[in-house]
């Protein structure tokens, strides 16, 4: 190949038009392998002549092929490199980094690494964010990125950086583990945040989503989603009919102990729920999961003054107290008044006599606040169901599917089909 610093002269005069970026292209690919990772030592001082927005392309190839050199070279780079990366990713160019996805994929995974190694996650939430909307094709693409910045934003504890992502509406899907790791991520954002429901509507999507056996991503998934469920629902609901039949089958097999604790908490003793919890500890701990199981126990007092409401108007604190097993009219008194700051229940207490006094919702739909979330609620509404048309139509139109359901003529409709159905129709 041509010496380093003659292709850092074509990088700097082949960068403008898209007729000069196709040439360039071709001559970086004929550079890119082992001729130019042997000059890897020279790379880093040259990528400063080049600038990452006009320059995005060379520059990604210049600073992938460095990336590749062991680790002993990368090493003297030091704190620089997690800077020069960033920097990169922050400023390149979309246009430009598309043309390679590979390569700026691989360097947001080393971005990502280094601010791992460094034990500072969140000094690569920022980039990586950049990242994620430069690689997109529009905000409905899932991207293998997104895990990778949920990853971090975990790491990080900076759970509502990743609403950023997770707030888009996800459409297009191009490889399957993609979609599983951002579910299962993004459910374990909104659990940070305690935002129980929507992080049941991701795992939720991860446990039925098409698959034809199980995966590692799936069964954890799953774990969580019986915990949650039991916080927010109280109970866990069963397969809908359009899940797996492999997950229908086999997931409960894989996560026995969290369904006969789930079994435990219906029967509505918290004593025998604490027992179970407390022998099971070690197992819990094991799948990191023991501080959401501690929130299931928690959520049994809330449900169980829950299931009071429905059958008295009145209740002193004492025997609120007493039907769900706290030791005080003092803590029954404090689990009600946050349930009735949370809108879980609607009651009012009366500090001189201590009796409670529940209510039916008080909400009558005619406030102007009220209206204007429904009227959100329905155009959010409507517009899903043009989506979904339009989906439905290409996928009608579309030849994969046409084939596959000719051969389906002649014999019963299975839920197993969807197993083998191109997973870019979900």
């Amino acid at each position: 190949m041509e010496s380093v610093e003659t292709l850092v002269a074509h990088i700097q005069a082949l960068s403008g038009s898209p007729e000069d970026l196709a040439q360039l292209h071709g001559l970086l690919k004929q550079a890119d392998g082992d001729a130019l990772r042997a000059h890897s030592a020279a790379l880093l001082p040259l990528l400063p002549q080049l600038h990452p927005a006009a320059h995005s392309l060379g520059y990604l190839f210049l600073l992938d092929a460095f990336l590749s050199a062991p680790a002993n070279l990368k090493a003297h780079a030091g704190g620089d490199l997690l800077a020069t990366v960033a920097n990169f990713l922050i400023s390149c160019s979309a246009e430009q980094i598309r043309l390679s996805p590979d390569k700026f994929l691989n360097v947001c995974k080393v971005l990502k690494g280094e601010a791992m190694q460094l034990n500072a996650p969140i000094r690569g939430i920022a980039p990586l964010r950049a990242a994620v909307r430069k690689v997109q094709p529009s905000s409905e693409h899932l991207t293998p990125l997104h895990a990778e910045y949920l990853t971090l934003c975990l790491l990080a504890k900076q759970y509502k950086a990743g609403l950023s992502v997770l707030e888009d509406d996800i459409f297009e899907v191009d490889q399957p583990k993609d979609l599983f790791l951002y579910c299962y991520y993004g459910g374990m954002i909104y659990i940070g945040l305690k935002k129980f429901r929507k992080a049941l509507e991701l795992l939720h999507n991860a446990v039925t989503a098409p698959m034809t056996s199980l995966n590692a991503i799936t069964i954890e998934a799953y774990k969580k989603y019986v915990l949650v469920s039991l916080i927010q629902n109280g109970q866990v609901p069963s397969f809908p009919k359009y899940a797996s039949s492999t997950a229908q089958r086999n997931l409960k097999n894989h996560a026995q102990i969290y369904v006969d604790l789930s079994t435990c908490y219906g029967n509505g003793s918290y004593s025998e729920l604490e027992t179970f919890i407390q022998s099971n500890t070690e197992k819990f701990e094991t799948d990191n999961n023991l501080g959401l199981v501690k929130q299931v126990l928690s959520s049994m007092y809330k449900r169980n003054i829950q299931r009071l409401t429905q059958t008295y108007l009145t209740l002193s604190l004492e025997d609120i107290a007493s039907s769900v097993q706290l030791n005080t009219p003092k803590e029954a008194e404090m689990h009600v008044l946050r349930m009735i700051e949370d809108g879980e229940i609607h009651a009012t207490i009366n500090q001189k006599d201590g009796m409670v006094s529940f209510h039916e919702d008080p909400e009558q739909y005619k406030s102007s606040e009220m209206v204007e979330h429904i009227d959100s609620s329905i155009q959010r509404l409507m517009a899903l169901s043009k989506k979904l048309t339009s989906i439905d139509e290409n996928i009608s139109c579309d030849h994969a599917f046409l084939m596959k359901s000719g051969r389906e003529r002649g014999r019963g409709f299975d839920y197993d089909d969807f197993d083998s159905v191109p997973h870019k129709y979900f």
